[in-house]
């Protein structure tokens, strides 16, 4: 197994036009969740990946169980609660950050925040190279944060704990959500951050740097930059490993800074259809990439370009491009990769984006052309979006 993880998943609903939640008539029905998002992705993406969880014994935890096997993740470990029922939200067409975005959760008391150390099969959980984590299930209970506290505790046979921070002040109760959110990031391997949500979360300025100096002891910290990019710290050595294995996270000399190797990858131009998933999405795309031994800067550019498919969708998880046609825009040069356009259908048509680049060597602005043509039928051009790219 490659990759477990953990956490809640819910049924979601789309609404069927912009509009705010009292106006919109009808919904479409559709599945969120962090770290099912991920187990998703890297499914898709040829992985082992298994999703652990809990889930009522209705007919929505039915369709979270056949929906989520049916990318091809293993659920046999996923429980069912015949005392609680799943959870289900309901949001607008419009973009989080926007002042007009709506979310209706209703997830209070469901199956998933009943998630413990004594009621999780913990073998299931540990048996992949990587467990994968948020900290939205530290929020839902106290159980569910014991449970966090039990897995990421240092210990033999401990796999690569990966841990995205995920700060929803909404779902804390706890007035030092943050603090607690910050111990968890500190016994993690690989952490994921927003500059933003870093901020938000512990007051400290947007900078990656200073991001870094609060959480030094991760062997790697990923600061997701919104539309600037990414930014990779990782140390080469740890000096007091949580376990012996797996050694993922071989070192990449694209800079120094002290005990550091620093990496960064600008993001991609995208034609925003939805910001929610995009950062599960990342984190899917860098750990597939991680998992492959990849370098730095082909880790953070497959973070990228997953991101990119979730951007171009309107549900949670978009379609990612194929592993080689991936690679193969992983490895553009750099002036290459900074005039990519994408937009929806995009991984699709991914030979129309790499081919006039890269086997041709036609000039960029035949380039931008091809990506401009891939969304064929739609009304738009797939240019540079308006809004800009933010992985939530």
């Amino acid at each position: 197994m490659d990759v477990v993880a953990l956490g809640e998943s819910m049924v979601t609903f789309l609404p069927s036009r912009p509009g705010r939640l009292a106006d919109v008539p009808s919904f479409e029905r559709g599945i969120g969740g962090a770290e099912s998002n991920v187990a998703c992705a890297l499914a898709a993406a040829g992985h082992a990946a298994r999703w652990v969880s809990r889930v009522g014994a209705d007919g929505f935890g039915d369709h979270l169980v056949e929906t989520i096997g049916g990318y091809g993740v293993d659920v046999s470990a996923v429980r069912r609660d015949p005392q609680r029922p799943t959870g289900v939200y309901f949001r607008t067409a419009s973009d989080r950050d926007g002042d007009g975005h709506e979310v209706a959760y209703y997830r209070a008391g469901s199956a998933a925040s009943a998630m413990a150390v004594g009621n999780v099969d913990l073998a299931a959980v540990r048996a992949g190279r990587v467990l994968h984590l948020s900290g939205i299930t530290a929020a839902l209970s106290d159980d569910c944060l014991a449970l966090l506290r039990e897995l990421t505790a240092p210990g033999p046979g401990r796999p690569l704990v990966s841990f995205d921070v995920n700060f929803r002040p909404s779902l804390w109760r706890d007035p030092d959500g943050p603090g607690v959110l910050l111990d968890l990031a500190r016994r993690a391997d690989l952490v994921f951050v927003g500059s933003d949500e870093a901020a938000a979360a512990w007051g400290v300025d947007a900078d990656p740097r200073t991001i870094r100096d609060t959480l030094p002891e991760p062997r790697a910290l990923v600061v997701k930059q919104g539309a600037q990019g990414a930014t990779l710290f990782e140390r080469t050595h740890q000096r007091e490993p949580h376990a012996a294995e797996p050694r993922l996270m071989e070192p990449h000399w694209e800079a120094h800074s002290a005990e550091d190797t620093v990496a960064f990858a600008p993001a991609l131009h995208v034609d925003v259809v939805a910001t929610v998933g995009a950062g599960d999405a990342f984190a899917a795309g860098f750990l597939s990439a991680t998992l492959r031994g990849l370098p730095a800067r082909e880790r953070l550019r497959h973070g990228h370009l997953m991101a990119a498919a979730a951007l171009t969708a309107p549900g949670d998880l978009g379609t990612p491009p194929a592993r080689d046609q991936a690679d193969r825009l992983a490895a553009l040069d750099d002036a290459t990769w900074g005039t990519l356009r994408l937009g929806p259908g995009w991984t699709q048509a991914v030979d129309q984006v790499i081919d006039p680049a890269v086997d041709q060597g036609v000039d960029q602005a035949v380039v931008q052309g091809v990506v401009q043509g891939v969304d064929a039928g739609a009304d738009r051009a797939v240019t540079r979006a308006e809004e800009e790219v933010h992985h939530p």
